[in-house]
């Protein structure tokens, strides 16, 4: 999603993704950690202020349209168990574990990352990934 909104080169690839997508299911971390860089980014002068409330209504519209998991405690017990490969940030823990919760009603699930740390577990996991290779 950060790709997307910093308009960093594999964003088109990912907003194209998304739009593709017959259901998008994220946690709640996403829109959380999404929101927070944007905040980041505006207060160093990074992104201007308008820039990043432009950034924030376009996920926010997106996001509209998605299912949004929570931190439940079916997502909190899987996050206190072992990755494939470890070690596992917390953070990057509870998205796998979002992934993992969200496989069991969507079997053909997805997971989108670009982050190499998360698409090693989710491999592991045999978790298909997009984009297929790294973007």
């Amino acid at each position: 999603m950060l790709a997307w909104l910093l308009g960093e080169p594999a964003g088109d690839e990912v907003r194209r993704l998304l739009a593709a997508a017959e259901v998008v299911i994220t946690s709640e971390l996403t829109l959380v950690e999404c929101d927070r860089v944007l905040i980041r980014a505006a207060a160093l002068k990074e992104l201007a202020e308008g820039d990043a409330a432009d950034r924030r209504a376009q996920l926010i519209e997106a996001a509209a349209t998605w299912h949004v998991l929570g931190l439940s405690r079916e997502v909190t017990e899987r996050v206190r168990q072992l990755f494939p490969v470890e070690p596992v940030r917390t953070l990057d823990g509870i998205h796998l574990a979002s992934a993992l919760i969200s496989r069991s009603a969507v079997t053909e699930l997805q997971m989108l990352s670009l982050d190499e740390r998360i698409r090693t577990n989710a491999r592991a996991m045999s978790v298909p990934l997009q984009p297929p290779v790294e973007a």
